[in-house]
């Protein structure tokens, strides 16, 4: 039994794999961000523009 705990102690396979998911947690959260603050960018300007093709009254 103690033999296992050893093997399981060194092996990092399981450290490597959560390293991966941790990066593309953040990979994600800076994609969320970027599309969000592109968003509303983005809905202000199609605002000004229907605003500019409003026909005059």
């Amino acid at each position: 039994m103690s033999q296992f705990l050893k093997s399981f102690a060194k092996n990092e396979s399981g450290a490597t794999a959560i390293e991966y998911g941790l990066i593309a947690a953040g990979i994600a959260v800076v994609i969320i961000t970027a599309v969000q603050l592109v968003g509303t960018n983005l809905t202000a300007t199609f605002n000004e523009v229907a605003a500019a093709v409003k026909p005059a009254e």
